[in-house]
């Protein structure tokens, strides 16, 4: 599989893992005729807050999003797109048939576990909590399939012809929820008796399952997981999303001197002295602010952004990937805040370019330079800094939500 889940729960003495697939390929006919998942909450799309729930579960191996054929491009390169993500693939004309491309995907990254528990996610669900998945994967273990259920409130009336025909007794009714589980070998011996991508049109995977007389377990599900449906909905989700206004992350760069010069260091040049080894300009002060950022908004790390071979232009300045990352950061509704950061080595002396670096990452950040503190130590005769062989950086930074 592309990716191992982080932590697992251990259950009957056996780590549990579950592998999801998030719908995002409806119509969104209910919202005025815009793409609900792109709708703009807090700076990022609905969809973006749904993934981050998701994989934030700690049971959470592979994981597949599936959205609108013109859509797959776009998601797949989307700066707010998780880590965990696996692949974004494209849905077909019904939900049944999205479900199954979803899970075809993870077939084809690992068809050995047909055991495994298998959640069906809807995209528009943003508020979904990691407790809630992780329920819902332990009694899909157990049980074979579940679902989390709400009670229904609201006393329930059949009408007929616009007359109130009788009140349904509501004990023994719930709302159903995402996300659906299952164990993937008994979704495909479903699918083998009622295919995708034929009718009957089933409105969930618990009701294709209670076709086939498998029996479906259900759970406490949790009022605030609710549906986006009507643009008010939106509102709501905005309303009752736990965001932090400032997050903070932690960078560190390392590289060796090298042949050539001169220093490229902190977005500045420093003649006379050597430059530092590596695939861009070796910029280790820019690195570690930059990896900061990314941590703070968790959008992964400089590397695999940026890996160091033919996709990344040789010699790039840092100043350059900075500024992607910055981009990045503003397409998933954040900005820098501030940024602390220390450079370590025992050469050259620094005392007196500290602030034109300060000057320089305020620029490329777009902060006022009194957000931004540079610091230089010489390694204290320790490793290949306190040595002169190296220098590194190590940065500490927030980012804040943008109004």
């Amino acid at each position: 599989m592309a990716t191992e889940p982080r932590d697992g729960l251990r259950v009957d003495g056996e780590t549990l893992h579950v592998d999801v697939v998030v719908v995002a390929a409806g119509t969104s006919r209910r919202m005025g005729g815009a793409d609900k998942m792109m709708a703009p909450i807090l700076g990022r799309p609905l969809l973006a807050w749904t993934l981050e729930a998701i994989a934030a579960s700690p049971i959470v191996g592979c994981l597949v999003v599936v959205t609108t054929p013109g859509r797959v491009d776009e998601v797949a390169r989307a700066a707010w797109l998780p880590p965990r993500v696996d692949a974004v693939v494209a849905g077909g004309a019904t939900r049944q048939a999205s479900v199954a491309a979803g899970v075809m995907r993870i077939e084809a990254l690992d068809s050995n576990r047909p055991e495994r528990p298998l959640l069906v996610h809807d995209g528009a669900r943003p508020l979904v909590s990691p407790e809630l998945v992780t329920a819902v994967g332990r009694a899909t273990a157990a049980f074979g399939a579940a679902i989390p259920v709400v009670p229904v409130a609201e006393t329930l009336k059949r009408i007929e012809d616009g007359i109130v025909a009788e009140t349904v007794d509501r004990a023994t009714l719930a709302a159903a929820q995402t996300p659906q589980g299952v164990r993937r070998g008994l979704l495909l011996d479903a699918w083998r008796q009622y295919p995708p991508d034929r009718p009957p049109e089933f409105t969930d995977e618990a009701a294709l399952l209670e076709a086939c007389n498998i029996k479906v377990h259900a759970i406490p599900g949790e009022p605030a997981n609710l549906k986006v449906t009507l643009p008010d909905d939106l509102r709501r989700v905005e309303l009752a999303l736990p965001v932090a206004a400032v997050r903070v992350g932690l960078g560190h760069d390392s590289h060796p001197f090298g042949p050539g010069a001169p220093l490229r260091l902190g977005g500045i040049e420093l003649a006379g002295a050597p430059r530092l080894a590596g695939h861009s300009d070796g910029d280790v002060a820019l690195h570690a602010v930059a990896d900061a950022l990314l941590g703070a908004a968790g959008l992964g790390d400089l590397g695999r952004l940026f890996p160091a071979d033919a996709s990344t232009p040789r010699g790039i300045d840092s100043g350059t990937l900075l500024a992607e990352v910055v981009s990045r950061l503003s397409a998933a509704g954040l900005a820098p805040a501030s940024v602390d950061l220390v450079i370590i080595g025992a050469r050259p002396r620094l005392g007196s370019r500290l602030g034109d670096m300060r000057d320089a990452i305020a620029a490329l950040l777009g902060v006022r330079a009194g957000a931004v503190n540079v610091k230089a130590s010489t390694g204290n005769l320790a490793g290949d800094e306190g040595a002169g062989r190296s220098m590194s950086a190590r940065a500490i930074a927030s980012v804040e939500r943008i109004p």
